[in-house]
C-alpha cells in the first residue's frame, strides 16, 4: 500500500490536467481566505487581549483553553495571507523551498491544534456541568497548562510528515519565460500534497489524519455534549430558556465542528484517492482532451470549497469563549451589556 507509486502519464496530459484544476484555486479560493484572514484576525486579537487584560490570574481552566484556541487561530490565521499570494493568478510561490514546507507544516498544526482545543472545552464543560463537585475539588490550572503542553506536542507529530510530503515543483521550461497566467508552466508551485511517486503513502497519511485529528476530536466533543445536554434538560432548577441558551450553545458547537472540519478531511482522502485512480489510468488516455474528461472536477471543487470553510471555524470560535469567559460577556466586542450571554454560572460553579 505504501510503496512507491509510478505514473505513465505524458507530461502534456498532466500540465493540462493541472491547469485545469488551477483555476478553480486561483479564481475563487484566494478571496475567500482573504475574508476570512481579516475577520479571523479582527475577533481573535481583541479576544485574546480581553483574556490578557481582564481575567483574573490564574486562570480557570476554561480560561487555558480557550486563550491557547484564540492563540492557535491566531498562528492559523496568519498562515493563510501567504496562501493568498499563492493562489492569486497566476498561481505561483515566490518565498522559496523553505518558507513553502514551514507554512505548510504551521497551517497544518495549528488547524489540528484549532481541532484538539475545541475538544479541550468541550471536555471541561462536560466535567462542570455534569461532574461539577469533582471539577470543583480536583482540576486545577495546572492540570489545564500540562493537557496544553501535551497537546502542543501532539499535534506537532501529527503536522510534522507534512515536512515529507509537502514539496515546490519548478518550472519545466527552459525557454526562460516569466511566470504568467498564460504561461503556467513557467510558475513555482508548493504543493502541500505528496508527488506522484508517493501518493499511496499520502493517502495513508490522510486517513490518520482524518481518524486521529478530525474524528475521535469530534466524538469526544459530540459524547460531551450530549452528556452535557442530557444533564441540562433533567435538571429542574435552570429555567426553560437557559437551556434553550445552552441547548443552542451546544448545538451550535457540533454544528460548526461538522460543517467545519468534516467535509475538509473525507473530501481531502476521496481526492488524493480520485488523483490516485486517475494516475493509474493515465497510461490508457488517447489525448488531453480524455485526460481531463477523466478527472472528477465535481469531487475537487467540493474539496476546494472545503478548504474554504475550515478558516470560518476561526471566524466563529469567539462565540465559544462568551460562555466561559466573564471579561467577554461583559465586553462591547462580544454581544453588549453584562448579563446578555448564557449564564453557565447557574449551571455548575465551576463554568
Amino acid at each position: 500500500m505504501t510503496q512507491a507509486f509510478n505514473s505513465t502519464c505524458l507530461p502534456g496530459m498532466l500540465a493540462r490536467a493541472h491547469k485545469t484544476l488551477n483555476q478553480y484555486q486561483e479564481e475563487y479560493l484566494w478571496p475567500v481566505l482573504v475574508v476570512e484572514f481579516l475577520v479571523a484576525v479582527g475577533v481573535n486579537g481583541p479576544v485574546l487581549y480581553c483574556f490578557s487584560t481582564r481575567e483574573q490570574r490564574p486562570w480557570h481552566p476554561a480560561i487555558i483553553f480557550s486563550a491557547q484556541l484564540a492563540v492557535s487561530d491566531l498562528f492559523y490565521a496568519f498562515s493563510l495571507p501567504p496562501l493568498v499570494f499563492y493562489f492569486y493568478p497566476p498561481k505561483h510561490w515566490s518565498f522559496g523551498a523553505a518558507a513553502c514546507l514551514f507554512e505548510r507544516f504551521l497551517f497544518n498544526c495549528n488547524l489540528y491544534s484549532s481541532i484538539f482545543f475545541i475538544t479541550c472545552i468541550s471536555f471541561n464543560r462536560y466535567l462542570g456541568i455534569v461532574h461539577p463537585f469533582f471539577t470543583h475539588g480536583h482540576v486545577r490550572p495546572k492540570h489545564a497548562w500540562a493537557v496544553s503542553l501535551a497537546g502542543w506536542g501532539l499535534v506537532a507529530a501529527l503536522a510534522a510528515p507534512t515536512f515529507k510530503f509537502s514539496h515546490l515543483v519548478l518550472p519545466h521550461n527552459g525557454t526562460g519565460a516569466h511566470c504568467h497566467v498564460n504561461q503556467p508552466e513557467a510558475c513555482t508551485k508548493c504543493l502541500g500534497t505528496a508527488g506522484d511517486d508517493h501518493l499511496p503513502e499520502y493517502w495513508v497519511y490522510s486517513l490518520v489524519l482524518a481518524v486521529l485529528g478530525c474524528g475521535v476530536p469530534f466524538l469526544l466533543s459530540l459524547l460531551a455534549y450530549s452528556a452535557i445536554g442530557h444533564t441540562i434538560l433533567t435538571n429542574p432548577n435552570i429555567t426553560r430558556p437557559e437551556k434553550l441558551k445552552v441547548g443552542v450553545l451546544v448545538g451550535g458547537g457540533v454544528v460548526l465542528y461538522a460543517v467545519s472540519y468534516i467535509p475538509y478531511h473525507i473530501l481531502r482522502v476521496l481526492n488524493v484517492q480520485a488523483r490516485w485512480h486517475w494516475l493509474e489510468h493515465c497510461s490508457s488516455f488517447s489525448n488531453e482532451s480524455q485526460a481531463v474528461a477523466a478527472l472528477d472536477l465535481g469531487l475537487y471543487l467540493g474539496y476546494q470549497i472545503s478548504r474554504g470553510l475550515v478558516p470560518l471555524a476561526m471566524c466563529f470560535h469567539p462565540l465559544l469563549y462568551t460562555a466561559v469567559a466573564s471579561s467577554l460577556r461583559c465586553s462591547r466586542l462580544c454581544g453588549g451589556p453584562k448579563g446578555g450571554e448564557i449564564p453557565l454560572s447557574h449551571v455548575s460553579p465551576t463554568e
